[in-house]
C-alpha cells in the first residue's frame, strides 16, 4: 500500500505535471501565452498564470494562445513538446544513475516507467472526446489538415 500511494501521489503528479511544462516551455519558446494547472477542483493557489488546485495528483494541463510563430509545424511541436520533456527527463534520471548522483531505487524505476507511459499513450493518436485529442492525435491532425488545438493533454 505504501508503494501505491507513493506512486498515485508523488511520482504520477511529477510525471504529469513535467509532461505539462513540456508543452508550457514549448509554446514560451514559439513566443505563445500559456495558462498552466496543476490538479482538478478547487484552487488552492494561484501565481500569475500558474494554478494549483487541490486534487493536485488527478491530471494537470496547459492552454497556450497566440504563438508568434504561428504555423502547423509550430503548433505540432507543441503538442510534441510534453514527450520531449518526459523523455528529456527520463535521460536525466538515467544520467544523474550513471554519474553516481542518484542510486536505483523505487522512485527512480517508478519515475522512468510512468514517463514511457506517458510517452507512449501520448503519442497514440486517438480522441479522448469531441474536444480532446492525444498529442499524438494532435501532431497529426496539425501536420496533416493545419487543424490547431490549443489546449494538448
Amino acid at each position: 500500500m505504501p508503494k501505491l500511494l507513493f506512486s498515485f501521489l508523488i511520482v504520477i503528479p511529477l510525471v504529469s505535471v513535467i509532461h505539462q511544462l513540456g508543452h508550457s516551455l514549448m509554446a514560451i519558446i514559439l513566443g505563445g501565452r500559456v495558462d498552466f494547472t496543476i490538479g482538478q477542483g478547487k484552487t488552492i493557489f494561484k501565481w500569475k498564470k500558474i494554478k494549483i488546485k487541490s486534487i493536485y495528483f488527478l491530471h494537470s494541463f496547459c492552454i497556450y494562445e497566440k504563438l508568434k510563430y504561428d504555423n502547423r509545424f509550430t503548433h505540432a511541436c507543441v503538442y510534441a513538446g510534453g514527450t520531449i520533456a518526459n523523455l528529456a527527463s527520463i535521460l536525466l534520471v538515467y544520467g544523474l544513475i550513471m554519474l553516481g548522483v542518484l542510486s536505483k531505487n523505487l522512485f527512480s524505476y517508478q519515475f522512468v516507467y510512468f514517463s514511457i507511459y506517458y510517452i507512449v499513450f501520448s503519442l497514440l493518436p486517438f480522441e479522448y472526446s469531441e474536444t480532446s485529442l492525444s498529442d499524438g492525435r494532435a501532431i497529426y491532425d496539425a501536420l496533416r489538415y493545419g487543424k490547431i488545438t490549443c489546449n494538448p493533454d
